[in-house]
């Protein structure tokens, strides 16, 4: 008896998948020829010409150019369609939200930096966010209906049985237990809300040093000390979404800090978060100590460190010291999680490149039994913004790419 539309094994779902793989393939590859995606796919040239009409015909796909340097007319080349959909990312800290507008092929296509200084927000913040993505979408040359899907990174998380953000004290205005409502009524598309250390692990696993790894750590530090589990391939993000909040970790060397969820410190934070590295560096007798905001300051420090050439520099001593820090709190993670991997990301740790990452090696290796590799987080332009564009667009190619229907 023939299944229903639907089933499993049905013609529908058979061309369905054949489409989708087809798609996957012009996404990796870019333009392709009928024959070689017939090759790459296994379908005959008649199957993959009907896949490749079907597809031309739904807005999923273009024909573009010719191959070249062959005897004989060139063959036709297909890639995806950029306008069939479009997805957005939304990154805040306490000082701005920074949008962008990507097409379906992942290309950015529009950015838009909104400042939010202060204590407390000039507008609220359901304004603050619809003006960030307008910009976004205006650079873009579209209007807000063509995005598809949106998701906003922010410090802390939304706890998912109250709907208020938590962790996340230092980020004025976003504490409204009403927030996500109202931001529902105020913006046309689906809205999705991600920790930013969680976006940043999106980021590598999809396009920098952990890709094809299904189990890592990310270990961020930039304006705050955060880390991201990854645990068989899935962000593992605890029962209030406070997995990997480790500058709340209790460390040797830092003040046992109790009630710290009210005071916004903790022991890992204090020994080796971003705002340490100034203070640390004047202790060690580093002299010429930059000014501003401490994740520059902490970047420069860093950075300084790497390129010493001198056991006895003040520099190099910092960033040894640093590493040291670094080392023992990644020891209670590695410890109890064993990861494959960790990756070091945020400014305040990709600053030190091999030199930093060898270090923290080092000494990780006489602090914990397990032996994770290490990287340097490559993806180190506005790592938590691709990384909120790449969970928007997964979800929308789930979502438009789906020729069943």
């Amino acid at each position: 008896m023939a299944g229903t539309a639907g089933t499993p094994g049905t013609p529908r779902v058979l061309r369905a998948m054949n489409d989708r793989a087809a798609l996957d393939l012009l996404l990796a590859h870019g333009p392709l020829s009928r024959t070689r995606i017939g090759k790459l796919t296994g379908l005959s040239k008649p199957t993959a010409s009907q896949l490749l009409a079907r597809l031309e015909a739904a807005g999923l796909v273009l024909a573009g150019g010719t191959t070249e340097g062959r005897p004989g007319p060139g063959a036709q080349l297909y890639e995806v369609n950029p306008a069939a959909a479009y997805a957005a990312g939304l990154d805040v800290t306490p000082g701005r939200i920074l949008a962008a507008v990507a097409d379906v092929t992942g290309r950015t296509v529009g950015r838009y930096e909104l400042p939010t200084p202060g204590r407390r927000p000039a507008a609220p913040v359901v304004q603050q966010v619809t003006d960030a993505l307008d910009g976004a979408v205006k650079a873009a040359g579209l209007d807000r209906g063509a995005v598809h899907r949106l998701v906003i990174g922010t410090p802390g998380a939304f706890d998912p049985g109250t709907g208020r953000l938590r962790y996340a004290s230092h980020l004025p205005g976003w504490h409204s237990p009403a927030l996500l409502d109202d931001l529902a009524a105020a913006l046309p598309m689906p809205v999705e809300y991600e920790n930013d250390v969680n976006l940043a692990a999106v980021a590598e696993q999809r396009l920098g040093a952990a890709r094809g790894h299904e189990d890592f750590v990310l270990l961020w530090n930039q304006e705050g000390l955060g880390a991201a589990l990854v645990l068989g391939g899935r962000l593992h993000r605890g029962w209030t979404g406070g997995a990997g909040e480790v500058g709340f970790l209790p460390v040797p060397g830092a003040p046992l800090v109790r009630k710290v969820s009210r005071t916004g410190s903790g022991g890992f934070q204090e020994l080796a978060g971003s705002q340490a590295l100034a203070g640390l560096a004047r202790e060690l007798g580093v002299a010429d100590v930059p000014s501003g905001p401490y994740p520059e300051v902490a970047a420069a420090l860093v950075a300084r460190g790497a390129r010493a050439g001198r056991d006895d520099d003040p520099h190099r001593l910092l960033l040894r010291t640093y590493a040291t820090r670094l080392a023992t709190g990644l020891a209670s993670l590695v410890s109890v999680l064993d990861p494959e991997l960790v990756v070091l990301s945020g400014t305040s740790l990709t600053a030190g490149g091999e030199a930093l990452r060898d270090l923290v090696r080092d000494e990780l290796e006489e602090l914990a039994a397990s032996r994770p590799r290490l990287a340097v987080g490559e993806v180190t332009g506005h790592p938590v913004l691709r990384g909120a564009l790449e969970s928007a667009l997964a979800t929308t190619r789930d979502e438009v790419f789906d020729t069943s229907r």
